[in-house]
Formats: structure tokens, sequence, C-alpha cells
């Protein structure tokens, strides 16, 4: 793993839908066996280029998201690497039996992506708006979750998953995100990247919550304060040597996640920390309240995912040692 991060922190010039398309792409060209599903969610889901490039190997499974699984365990059943995608809590919360059944207990290849996980479904609201798709997901035994930051991440990921055996869930935001990372960044799945140093406390963060707790960590040392911060992308496997580590040497951990904070990477790292090395954790998240309308920055001030909220969790983590 080779991490470089940004110096400035902008939006990306390239959706992310797109990006997940481009790469699927390439990696069909090389591999007969990639197929690519949807749940009639084709304009959202970005796989346009893909049908363009493999009508055979596209399949539009219209809005029978629970048909749509078991269709891909059967594919995967026959030697294929199927890539499903549609919203996140189609593919989490309305198939979990199919996805827990047919997939994980089954011991096949399917890879899940679910869109727009927590505030970036925006519009779409509530019904649309997954606090709770990881934590429902992360209970399932041998499954593989993860959370792309940015687009260079996804890019680097993505044949990673493709060639790994297992069902695997993929969160994943649609549209621009902030780029964390110089192009030429390498990772592994099941291993967080450090970000940034620090001895006084670690922020631990996925997601669209990675820049969140980059600014909050600039304001940290302004004052004074050594934040280290950790990317945490694969939320099961978690990195639990990491996690000890970390806790070990900065003795207080702030948990930065774009979902409700009850099960989800919060709990993982709590869960770890306690068995471990015992030390003040804070969550910041959802907390354990449905989703609203609105555009995404609203709800990202509304629901406290600010670097503002993770300073003040920092400063009380800090205040517990």
């Amino acid at each position: 793993m080779s991490v470089n991060v940004k110096n400035t922190l902008e939006k990306a010039p390239v959706e992310m839908r797109n990006v997940l398309c481009a790469t699927l792409v390439e990696l069909a060209s090389k591999n007969p066996n990639i197929v690519a599903m949807d749940a009639d969610t084709l304009g959202s889901s970005g796989f346009k280029p893909f049908r363009k490039a493999y009508p055979d190997r596209y399949i539009d499974c219209g809005i029978e998201e629970a048909n749509m699984i078991g269709v891909a365990a059967g594919m995967s059943a026959v030697g294929k690497i199927p890539f499903v995608h549609s919203f996140g809590p189609f593919v989490s919360r309305r198939v979990y039996d199919q996805v827990f059944l047919s997939c994980a207990y089954a011991k096949l290849n399917v890879k899940i992506i679910g869109s727009d996980p927590g505030v970036t479904a925006a519009y779409n609201g509530g019904t649309h708006m997954p606090f709770e798709d990881m934590g429902i997901l992360r209970v399932i035994p041998t499954i593989t979750l993860v959370e792309p930051s940015d687009e260079v991440q996804l890019a680097n990921i993505l044949p990673q998953i493709a060639n790994l055996y297992g069902t695997v869930y993929i969160r994943l935001k649609r549209k621009n995100p902030i780029t964390i990372y110089e192009e030429g960044s390498t990772f592994e799945i099941g291993k967080a990247a450090v970000l940034r140093p620090g001895k006084d406390v670690t922020l631990i963060a996925s997601g669209i919550m990675v820049a969140q707790a980059l600014k909050a960590a600039a304001t940290l040392a302004a004052e004074g304060i050594d934040a280290r911060v950790v990317d945490s992308f694969t939320w099961k496997p978690l990195d639990e040597a990491c996690v000890t580590a970390c806790a070990k040497e900065t003795g207080a951990i702030v948990t930065c996640e774009n979902h409700n904070i009850i099960g989800g990477l919060g709990g993982a790292v709590a869960e770890t920390v306690c068995a471990n090395a015992p030390v003040p954790v804070e969550r910041v998240g959802i907390p354990d309240i449905f989703g609203e309308v609105g555009t995404e920055a609203w709800l990202t001030d509304h629901f406290q995912l600010t670097p503002d909220a993770i300073v003040a969790a920092a400063k009380k983590a800090i205040s517990r040692k």
C-alpha cells in the first residue's frame, strides 16, 4: 500500500459512478466472466458504457432487487462474477435474506454496489437514505464491506474486489467526491490507510467523512492538538491491528461515519478497542434517527457530520483519557 494525500481538498472532476463503470469495462475486457446487473437503475448506476461495450453481459432485472440477488447468485454458481447495483437500501435491507443465504451462506462470488449512502441520497429522502446498510450486513459471516473515499481509491480497489472470491458490498457515493488521494496511490482491502500522523487522538473515518476528518485535524493542529487521521475504507474485515495501535499510541479515538452510530464503523472500532486496548471512543455519525429530504450540504450540517462536530468529539475524547 502506497498512499499520497493531496495538499488541497477539492471536488473531483469525475463522478464515482463513471469511474466505477470505466473500471468495470476495463476489467471485463480482460475477464469474460465479469457481468453487470441493475434493478432498473441504468441511468443512476452509470452502467450505460458497460451495456454498450458488452450488451450480452449486462442484465436489467427490473425493480426486483431480491430476484436480482438470486440471479446473481445463480450466475456465480456457474462461474460468472456479477457486479449488481441499486440504491443502498434496496441492496441491503430489502434483500437481506437473499444476500445472507443465496450469496454468503452459499459461499458464492457476488459483488453488490449500494449507491448514495447516508446523506448523499439527498432529495431522495429517508426512504432512500441508508444509515443502516453496513450495520445490518456486518453481521453476515464472511462478507466484505468497503466504502471508497474517492475516485482514486475506487479505481484501485475494484480490481482487488473482482479478484477477491466471496460476497462483497461496496458502499458508493454516485456523484463527485472530494478527492483525497493523489493518482498512483494504492490500497489493500482489509488494511486501513494512515493519512496523517498524530499522538493526541485518532480520527477514524470512511467515505465522505474522510475529508471532514482531515479538515478537523487541521483545526485541531491550529489549537495545538495533534490528531492522527485514518481512512478505514474496509469496515469488514476491520484492520484491528491498526485500530489497536492507534488506541495504544494516541490514547483516544473518534470515529466519523455517514451511518447510524449503532452497529456501524463506530461500533466495530469500539468492539476492537474494548477487547484489545480500552481507551475513550467518541462517535460522530447519525444518532439513531431516520433520514430526511434536503441537499447533501444541508443534511451534513443537520446531522452534524461536520469538522466542528469532529473537533468537539476529539476534545471530549482527550478529556476522558
